[in-house]
C-alpha cells in the first residue's frame, strides 16, 4: 500500500524488484504511483535475468510417475 503522506507534488520515486516479484506486481506499483499523479515514468534497463526456480522438493512430482 502506497501511504498518500508518504509523496509530495516535488517526490521522486524508485521503483525496484528482485528476481521473483512478478512483473505485474511492478506495474501495479507504477499504475498506483501514476493514479496519484506520476506524470513521468522512466524506465531503466538493468543487467538482464534469467534466474530460473526450482520447486521445493516436497511439490516435486518424481519423472517416473508422469
Amino acid at each position: 500500500m502506497i501511504e498518500e503522506g508518504w509523496l509530495t507534488p516535488e517526490s521522486v520515486v524508485g521503483v525496484t524488484a528482485g528476481a521473483s516479484a512478478p512483473e505485474a506486481l511492478v506495474q501495479d506499483v507504477v499504475t498506483a504511483l501514476q493514479a496519484r499523479g506520476a506524470d513521468e515514468v522512466t524506465p531503466l534497463n538493468g543487467e538482464p535475468e534469467n534466474i530460473t526456480f526450482s520447486l521445493p522438493k516436497g511439490l516435486r512430482i518424481p519423472a517416473a510417475n508422469l
